[in-house]
C-alpha cells in the first residue's frame, strides 16, 4: 500500500482551496452587477395623487358589470416598419429519418419601405377587436377612427366607454380638427372619456392586445401596406371568430396594497378639523 508523502495531503488541500477561491472569484465576477446594460422601462411616479386618481378611475371602469348598451372599448396605437426582402428567401426544407430539416433562411439585408400606423380598438367584454391601418397617426386619423367606432361598429350603443392613454392626440380637441363643430360635438357626446395616467399605459387593455398582435402576426418582415392590411385582417378575423376576451382581475383594493408606494401619505386628521 502506497502511503501519502509527508505534507502531500496539506499541499493538495491548499491547492484545492486556492482553486475554490479562484472559482468563487470567477462566479462573483460573472454574477456581479454590470452597470453598462440599460433597459427602457415605464417607471410610475411615487406618492402621486394624479397618477392614482387616474389609475383608480380606469380600474373602476374595468369592474363594471357588462352592459351591451354602454360597451367598454380600449384604444391604443403602434407603428410597424415595412421591410421588403433584398433577396428571395430560401424555403424551409422538411426533414426525414436520419436527416433533420432546415428552417426558412433569409438574407440579413433588406429594403425599407416606410412605416404604417395601426390603431387597435378592443372591447374586452365583447370579445371584439378592430385594427385600422393608416399611413399616419395625426389628430385627423384618430378622429376618423373614433367616428368609425361610433357610427360603424357601435351605432346602437347609447354611450361608448372609451379607455385610452394620454397621447396628445387622444383628446376631444382632435374631433374639432377633423370635423365641423356640430359633428365634432355629436361625436364627443357619444363617448365617456377615460385616460390612463402618464407612465401607466399598462392599464390600457388595448396595449396588451397589440402585444398579442405583434407576437402572432407582426414578428416578421412585411413588405407593404397592402400585405399588412391583409395579414392583420386575417388575425383579427380569427380572434373575433373565437370571441377572445380579456378578464381583468386587478382592483383598486389590490392597488392600495401592492402599489402603496404610489399613493400619497394620508393627511393627519387634525389638518381636516
Amino acid at each position: 500500500m502506497d502511503l501519502e508523502p509527508a505534507g502531500g495531503q496539506g499541499r493538495r488541500t491548499q491547492h484545492c482551496r486556492q482553486g475554490q477561491r479562484q472559482h468563487d472569484r470567477a462566479d462573483a465576477k460573472k454574477n456581479s452587477l454590470k452597470p453598462h446594460p440599460r433597459q427602457q422601462f415605464v417607471i410610475p411616479p411615487e406618492a402621486n395623487a394624479g397618477f392614482v386618481a387616474a389609475m383608480e378611475d380606469v380600474l373602476e371602469v374595468y369592474h363594471r358589470p357588462h352592459d351591451p348598451d354602454r360597451p367598454v372599448v380600449c384604444l391604443d396605437e403602434t407603428s410597424k416598419q415595412l421591410i421588403a426582402e433584398a433577396r428571395v428567401p430560401i424555403p424551409a426544407q422538411p426533414g426525414n429519418p436520419g436527416k433533420p430539416g432546415k428552417p426558412e433562411r433569409y438574407d440579413y439585408e433588406y429594403e425599407r419601405n416606410g412605416t404604417a400606423n395601426l390603431f387597435m380598438m378592443f372591447a374586452p367584454l365583447e370579445g371584439w377587436r378592430r385594427v385600422k391601418v393608416t399611413d399616419r397617426h395625426t389628430a385627423v386619423d384618430y378622429a376618423q377612427v373614433l367616428k368609425e367606432l361610433s357610427d360603424t361598429h357601435f351605432p346602437n350603443a347609447s354611450k361608448i366607454v372609451l379607455v385610452q392613454d394620454n397621447l396628445n392626440t387622444h383628446k376631444p380637441a382632435s374631433l374639432y380638427e377633423a370635423f365641423p363643430a356640430a359633428e365634432a360635438r355629436r361625436l364627443v357626446e357619444r363617448f365617456e372619456w377615460h385616460h390612463t395616467p402618464k407612465h401607466g399605459s399598462w392599464l390600457d387593455m388595448a396595449e396588451s392586445e397589440l402585444s398579442v398582435l405583434s407576437t402572432q402576426c407582426l414578428d416578421r418582415r412585411i413588405a407593404d401596406k397592402k400585405t399588412l392590411i391583409e395579414e392583420v385582417a386575417a388575425w383579427e378575423h380569427d380572434r373575433n371568430k373565437h370571441h377572445t376576451k380579456a378578464d381583468w382581475q386587478f382592483t383598486a383594493a389590490d392597488a392600495r396594497i401592492k402599489l402603496k408606494r404610489l399613493y400619497p401619505s394620508a393627511i393627519p386628521s387634525f389638518f381636516l378639523s
